[in-house]
């Protein structure tokens, strides 16, 4: 067998043009950490390199868990690994953290990263499963001093077409966490009838146009349409649109076209009834004095976060949770766009 050392150097592939078009070519995009001049470029002009994530109020979140070495943690959503390479960092190779991700393309990806940064698994233990199965997780672990559980989508999830988080690129509509299970959203619009689908987007959403925007799918489907694709999906969310009156009419579908995935994505997810059950479970996983952060991205995600450290403080399971969301700081939104959104919550174990 011919080993590493001998073998040919390969020249990188060439493209046609200045950047190659498809997703699965463009090397920067499957490893910016090779490119570290191109992403502090992408980075200084308030953008997300693409297969990068830009990990959200690092400092805050740190700040508040006060992570002592020896402590056990919990990671609840691994993504891109910015939040757990930083609590890792504040154990010293002392006590142990585990990170769970319901996605295993993007968590091999993250383990081997924080591998090849020294995080071996006597320190650092990665699971593919969703955050829910926590109370499992603490059978073996134990009770946890400090859990963090960041709601948002990774941004690699986003940036890659494949997966068909994004409206603005062509790719199977998808939306799923784990593509390798459940239901696509393509099937999951099958499945549904327009009251569902109104339904859908009012709950998950807030969309104001999801009467105008249902009646339009489900006029496709009737007619043969297939809506496979996410562009296709967007096509149509702009036809439904077609005759709004309003001042900007095209920020309007922007707007209303991001609501509709947000709205799909939650359903083929289960992303409430995930949020409810690991909500339910965290206070008794928790070790005394225990501290929770959680990261939410829209107002359904907050208010049953908000709702459950409301109602286990009044039951004396918490200690203190914020009175108050805490936001991002101006300077991070400027260098991350997708902060805007953000708020955090936390609660402390009696």
């Amino acid at each position: 067998m011919e080993s590493e050392q001998n073998k040919p150097h390969q020249r990188r592939k060439r493209y046609k043009g200045t950047h190659p078009r498809r997703y699965e070519e463009k090397y920067k995009e499957l490893a910016p950490e090779q490119y570290p001049e191109t992403v502090a470029k992408v980075i200084k002009k308030g953008s997300t390199p693409v297969g990068m994530h830009l990990s959200i109020m690092v400092k805050e979140i740190i700040s508040f868990l006060e992570i002592k070495p020896g402590q056990i943690g919990l990671d609840a959503t691994l993504g891109y690994g910015g939040h757990t390479e930083a609590m890792l960092g504040c154990l010293e190779k002392k006590g142990h953290l585990y990170a769970l991700d319901a996605d295993p393309l993007e968590l091999a990806k993250t383990k081997k990263r924080l591998q090849n940064l020294g995080y071996d698994e006597d320190i650092l233990t990665t699971i593919n499963t969703n955050f829910e199965t926590i109370d499992e997780i603490a059978t073996d672990a134990g009770k946890f001093d400090f859990i963090l559980a960041d709601l948002g989508v990774s941004s690699m999830q986003i940036d890659n077409p494949e997966r068909g988080f994004s409206y603005k690129k062509e790719g199977p509509l998808d939306l799923r966490l784990n593509p390798l299970k459940g239901t696509s959203a393509a099937q999951r619009l099958q499945e549904l009838d327009e009251d569902e689908l109104t339904g859908m987007l009012l709950e998950n959403a807030d969309e104001p146009y999801a009467e105008l925007i249902a009646k339009k799918v489900m006029l496709e489907i009737r007619k043969g349409t297939k809506i496979d694709t996410t562009t296709k999906l967007a096509e149509i969310i702009a036809a439904a649109l077609a005759r709004i009156k309003v001042p900007d009419k095209e920020e309007a579908i922007k707007k209303s076209c991001q609501r509709t995935f947000q709205a799909l994505r939650i359903d083929v997810n289960s992303e409430y009834e995930v949020l409810h059950n690991f909500l339910e479970k965290l206070p008794h996983v928790l070790a005394p004095g225990g501290r929770v952060a959680i990261l939410t991205f829209h107002s359904g995600e907050d208010r049953l976060v908000k709702k459950s450290f409301k109602k286990y403080k009044k039951e004396g399971l918490y200690r203190d949770v914020a009175d108050e969301v805490i936001r991002p700081s101006k300077e991070e939104c400027l260098q991350n766009g997708r902060a805007r959104s953000t708020k955090m919550r936390w609660a402390i174990r009696d």
